[in-house]
Parts: structure tokens; sequence; C-alpha cells
């Protein structure tokens, strides 16, 4: 019978090596430095501004969101890119404007030409030709 004290303590010790296994997952979760881009709150927010911009042109009439490209930074959104007309221009800076959080739209970048041929007058920007194919 003495041999089954000695099996007691041997039990015991497997139990003493799981707390430090825990304490490995505190420092993961407790991470003060900002490193992360996921603690940063002002570019998540920039990435929703973004993506709704985009989802709002793409559901407008009168605006060729496959034209536009959009970029946020700190709430300002910057529109570039080629609209077919003002008033298409004036229509994007205005529907990015409308979404929540936006600070400013920058549509400095969205010039107005002939992405197609939409009867505008013409321009001095001269159509890339594609390639005959053989």
């Amino acid at each position: 019978m003495p041999e089954q004290q000695q099996q007691q303590p041997a039990s015991g010790m497997p139990a003493q090596t799981q707390p430090p296994s825990t304490t490995e997952q505190q420092p993961m979760n407790s991470a003060p430095s900002g490193t992360s881009n996921e603690t940063v709150p002002g570019k998540a927010n920039d990435a929703w501004i973004t993506t709704k911009v985009k989802s709002k042109l793409a559901a407008a009439k009168g605006v060729k969101a496959s034209e536009i490209t959009v970029s946020t930074s700190d709430g300002v959104v910057t529109l570039t890119g080629t609209a077919t007309s003002a008033k298409e221009k004036t229509r994007a800076e205005h529907l990015a404007k409308e979404i929540k959080g936006v600070k400013s739209v920058d549509g400095s970048g969205l010039t107005v030409g002939s992405a197609t041929d939409t009867g505008s007058s013409g321009g001095a920007t001269p159509t890339p030709t594609p390639p005959s194919g053989g």
C-alpha cells in the first residue's frame, strides 16, 4: 500500500505546469501599445466612410462609380478619377458629404472628361487604341 502514496505527488505535478499557460494569454489581451490598426478608431472610421461613399456612388444614378476612386484620411474624403460631366462631379462630391463622419470632401483630383462617348464636346486627351488581335 505505500506504493499508492508515491503516485499522488506524481499526479499533482502536472497540475502545477498548467497555470503558466494561462499567463501567456494575458500579454496578448493587454497590449497597451498602439501597434495594431485594430485598436486605432480613426483607421476603422476612415475605412467605414470609404466603403459607405463607394456604396452610395455605386447606387446613385448619373454617377459612374467605376471611374471614381475614393480614399479617406481623418474623415476627409478624397475623390479622384474622371467624371463624365461637371454635374456628375458635383453630384459625387455632394453624395460623399452626406455620409456620417465625413468632415470634408476634396474633389480636386476628380477631373471632368469623356470617360465614355456621351456626346460631350471633343477633348484634347488622346484615347488609347486597343491592340489588334492576331
